[in-house]
């Protein structure tokens, strides 16, 4: 399974980031800017909100049987165009409740994106992981925490099967901001609100942004 970086240079990363900039009318470059911190960010609590159990359960049955099965990458700009992200807005609020505010601010001063922007950015992305996660479940025959886990693993750099242990590569270093051995909301909150380091730091630095 690639992961994260791979998935953002893929061509589904890249028709992401232009239909973001087409949608809000920012430049291509702060689009890929906003997409490379948001999708670490909403990865990780995901991954958090899976291992701690909170919630785990409707996320599992969300990706594997509910109506996120992948078929919204098919129609990408279609979706994004057509401007109803209530469904983003919910998954929003189940993964990082009253810590959204904390997670658009930290993106907009990393990025240079304003708040407003960012707040219309996020509710676009949230359906289209869960749908790509939806795709990848189904393709990869799973059904329960376990497998779901391993697929998040996977995204953020781990080696785990059971999604328990995220391995220990630079991305998933990055990720555990707390030094808890785990993923959870605060990491993802951390890693998008320092001004430096962090997360969002260190995709910059492999984007050759500073």
């Amino acid at each position: 399974m690639s992961g994260i970086l791979d998935l953002l240079d893929s061509d589904l990363g890249k028709q992401i980031v232009s239909s973001v900039s087409d949608k809000t009318g920012i430049n291509p470059s702060q689009a890929s800017d906003v997409v490379s911190s948001s999708l670490p960010a909403l990865l990780g609590a995901m991954q958090g909100n899976l291992l701690s159990g909170n919630g785990a359960e409707g996320l599992i049955n969300a990706v594997t049987k509910g109506k996120h099965d992948g078929s919204i990458l098919d129609n990408l700009s279609g979706f994004i165009n057509g401007g109803d992200f209530n469904d983003g807005s919910k998954i929003l609020g189940h993964l990082l409740g009253d810590k959204l505010g904390a997670v658009e601010t930290g993106i907009s001063e990393k990025t240079g994106v304003s708040s407003s922007i960012i707040s219309q950015i996020l509710p676009m992305l949230a359906p289209i992981i869960m749908g790509y996660l939806g795709k990848q479940s189904k393709s990869n025959g799973v059904s329960d925490g376990a497998g779901l886990g391993g697929i998040l693993g996977s995204l953020l750099g781990g080696s785990s099967n059971d999604g328990s242990s995220l391995g220990g590569t630079l991305l998933t270093s990055a990720l555990d901001q707390n030094n808890d051995g785990k993923l959870d909301v605060s990491d993802a909150i951390s890693a998008v609100t320092k001004k430096k380091g962090g997360l969002g730091g260190l995709l910059g630095s492999l984007f050759g942004k500073k």
